[in-house]
């Protein structure tokens, strides 16, 4: 896939097709899995929750949802650090839509993001009904319960930021007419989100290590399951709930920053000790559904030609951003490739702009190791895990909480917190001087630290900075949330109402 095609088939409703979806998935690493209801004894339900974790990542267009341009676009391109990238003419619309914020209600990515988001939800779903109805309350069933539970939660957390109100199904659908149902509060939500992550963090265990290492690398832990609750609850404002579970994370010594910011993204600072949850991914010689590869590298990497042909150029750094870094700020050259320079790592000169797209920086997140390319056989980056939880960012979410809690020895740990992560990115200390100073200061470090991640558009919409930040490129009060994708609402005959203002 070089050039997105208006003509490229959207996918239906999710929930008619999890009706057909199998129980045959990927888990991790590891190739395919096959299971089936009656493949299922009472020890545990790893058959469907091996396929959430591929379900989250791949298959064709589906895992674009999780890491692909669909979710590039709605989670970085409406922010004032990321652009669609690419060549002008590649995905032209897909700029006007999200650069520009002129929201379109049939456009196939908010179609396939809403989709597939339903279908791991349906997914979780399932899963949930299977332990119930064979009453699995062993251990291990239980740790699946949690995972399912996750899943979930995430997929309504990542729906409610984008959309505001949205229907509530928390039942296995066996009729796609039982999915026609009307938006719930936003409360409602986030209600469900809180009892899903409060169980998950019941159930799930501290660490899947042993003796000899980890046994499932990426495989849920307590952690992230406190990490996304954290998160959750500081879009919420609820700041004392958010700093005990950040505090929980911190207190427990599993983690810690790398030593070195870009090879915290690198193949070779996978699942570190920094990595809280993410997706795994792998490829081999060829990229396809029968591997556990990743659209989250490809989408993103360098467009060019021959051995620079790395990717589609999505998701390129805008130069606002490229401006803000303050002088010394290692994070700046661990996140920007800058046409026509050294690319500081692996001794390679990108190419000078515009010799192949007229861009002039790249995002360096998803920048491959040639060494890594030529064993993989492949240039494109389809093997990048992607990171979707990290312990900087619970340092910072800990920071923001402690801040507006108040008090002195909450100041002391905000102005802890923020130095830590000053430190890796080679700047100096501050000091505490008011909490509206430190409110800005953690927020010039989260658009940083967490720059082409996925969370800067929903943080100056949570913040009350979205008027100001991104009134200049075309954002609006209404833009806050993205229309219902037309698709669901004719699904859902008339039961399903539009967002206001759409």
């Amino acid at each position: 896939m070089r050039t997105i095609k208006q003509t490229m088939q959207v996918l239906l409703l999710s929930v008619t097709a999890i009706l057909m979806f199998s129980g045959c998935s990927k888990f991790l690493d590891r190739k395919p899995l096959e299971a089936t209801l009656d493949d299922l004894n009472q020890g545990g339900l790893e058959g469907q929750i091996y396929g959430l974790y591929g379900a989250i990542r791949n298959g064709d267009v589906a895992g674009q949802a999780f890491g692909g341009i669909p979710w590039m676009a709605l989670h970085n391109f409406r922010s004032d650090d990321s652009e669609k990238g690419s060549s002008p003419a590649d995905g032209a619309d897909w700029e006007v839509i999200h650069d520009n914020f002129q929201y379109v209600k049939d456009h196939w990515s908010a179609t396939i993001y809403w989709d597939q988001h339903y279908t791991l939800i349906a997914l979780a779903n399932t899963a949930l009904q299977t332990a119930d109805s064979l009453k699995l309350n062993d251990p291990a069933s239980q740790v699946n319960i949690g995972e399912a539970k996750f899943f979930r939660a995430l997929a309504y957390f990542d729906l409610v930021r984008v959309y505001g109100q949205v229907p509530k199904i928390d039942f296995r659908v066996y009729n796609p007419s039982e999915a026609r149902r009307p938006k719930v509060s936003e409360a409602e939500i986030y209600a469900l989100i809180d009892a899903d992550l409060q169980a998950a963090i019941t159930v799930l265990p501290p660490t899947w290590a042993t003796g000899s290492g980890n046994r499932f690398p990426g495989r849920l832990t307590n952690f992230a399951a406190k990490a996304l609750r954290a998160k959750t609850l500081l879009y919420r404002q609820r700041w004392a709930e958010a700093l005990a579970l950040c505090n929980d994370i911190i207190g427990s010594n599993r983690y810690a920053l790398t030593d070195d910011y870009f090879k915290a993204f690198s193949i070779e600072g996978e699942n570190n000790s920094e990595s809280i949850f993410e997706i795994q991914a792998d490829q081999g010689t060829q990229y396809g559904t029968n591997e556990p590869f990743s659209w989250t590298g490809i989408c993103q990497g360098v467009r060019g030609s021959a051995e620079w042909d790395l990717g589609w150029g999505w998701n390129a750094p805008t130069a606002n951003l490229v401006n803000a870094y303050a002088a010394g700020d290692k994070r700046k050259d661990g996140t920007i490739l800058f046409s026509g320079q050294s690319d500081g790592v692996y001794g390679r000169t990108v190419p000078a702009f515009p010799a192949v797209v007229p861009r002039a920086y790249w995002n360096k997140k998803v920048y491959p190791n040639p060494a890594t390319q030529a064993s993989k056989g492949q240039r494109q980056a389809g093997w990048y895990n992607h990171k979707v939880l990290r312990y900087a960012d619970v340092l910072l979410m800990a920071a923001e909480a402690a801040n507006e809690v108040g008090g002195a020895a909450n100041q002391t740990l905000a102005v802890n917190l923020v130095n830590q992560i000053r430190t890796r990115a080679g700047l100096g200390n501050v000091t505490f001087t008011t909490q509206a100073a430190m409110r800005t200061i953690i927020q010039n470090e989260r658009r940083f630290e967490m720059a082409l991640d996925g969370e800067r558009f929903f943080d100056v919409v949570r913040w009350g900075l979205a008027p100001t930040v991104l009134g200049p490129l075309g954002y609006q009060a209404r833009n806050r949330y993205y229309p219902i994708p037309q698709a669901a609402i004719d699904f859902a005959n008339g039961v399903l109402v539009q967002n206001p203002d759409y």
